[in-house]
């Protein structure tokens, strides 16, 4: 057996587990800890459990030390001169005409190296960029590209739900969400109603989806064959997934029953879409 704890580098960051090298620390400590960027401060989330050796993928670093007052004068210190170097990236990749979109910056805890994330279509050639920013900077430079989903994390904003992005405020990794996943909630394939701040499909789709999947075991759905309390043999054309109402066609007349109140005789099942399996949106609502 081998003790680990959970640190993570950012408010909502993904966690990442660390030798406790024989500390005794608790949730909400500041320890300074090496990583493959370099020595850096994080904050324990999780606290020391037991693994067996055999389930942990790689080797674990320790934790070098709990965060002294000088770790943490130093940390704030990086945090403003990191403003200051976004601002400067930003001239410097402005007068090279390079089709990139910075979002951040940070510098390692013993300002060794500062890492630059940014968004981009395609591929950017950066030779030149590294260049001007190691002579400006004089220190390890390291671009990092991340992904739509993480660039919103980074700049945050208000959702369609009038709520603070989940990227930001709660979610710290990001779980599969599919068209299809979109389609079972009865939602409407419109890029402005299922798209996040991102453009990809909102998160909330994911982590809501087992809830109207256990729905959907259990209730009539659209296209099914349904007998109705009056003895009826009627055809699904709509449901209400949480309120569990179901629209039935019967003789070009709308008939409205509770799931509890039908019958199914004979189960539609939809053809699976590939396109389905993406998380592409696109602005008329169709699947790509």
């Amino acid at each position: 057996m081998v003790k680990i704890i959970g640190v993570s580098f950012k408010d909502v960051g993904k966690i990442y587990w660390f030798n406790p090298n024989g500390l005794t620390l608790s949730v909400n400590d500041k320890v300074v800890v090496e990583t493959i960027r370099g020595i850096e401060l994080g904050t324990v989330v999780l606290p020391e459990k037991e693994l067996d050796e055999s389930s942990i993928e790689h080797e674990l670093k320790p934790v070098i030390r709990l965060a002294t007052k000088q770790d943490l004068n130093t940390y704030e210190k990086n945090y403003e001169r990191a403003k200051k170097a976004l601002a400067q990236c930003k001239e410097i990749v402005d007068r090279h005409g390079l089709e990139m979109k910075l979002l951040d910056c940070e510098y390692t805890l013993d300002r060794q190296k500062i890492i630059i994330y940014y968004n981009a279509d395609g591929r950017v050639d950066f030779r030149e960029l590294l260049k001007d920013l190691a002579a400006t900077f004089k220190v390890r430079i390291e671009l990092r590209q991340v992904g739509p989903r993480e660039g919103a994390k980074f700049l945050g904003g208000i959702g369609s739900c009038g709520q603070e992005i989940c990227c930001k405020r709660h979610l710290r990794e990001f779980d599969l969400v599919t068209m299809r996943m979109a389609k079972e909630q009865g939602m409407t394939l419109n890029s402005s109603k299922i798209a996040g701040l991102c453009g990809k499909l909102m998160c909330c789709i994911g982590y809501e989806h087992p809830i109207y999947k256990e729905i959907r075991e259990r209730i009539p759905l659209v296209g099914d064959l349904v007998k109705t309390p009056t003895g009826t043999c009627c055809k699904v054309i709509g449901v209400d997934y949480l309120r569990e109402i179901i629209k039935c066609e019967n003789n070009d007349k709308v008939e409205v029953w509770t799931a509890g109140e039908l019958e199914k005789i004979e189960s539609y099942r939809e053809e699976e879409d590939p396109a389905d399996l993406t998380d592409d949106v696109i602005e008329d609502g169709n699947n790509t």
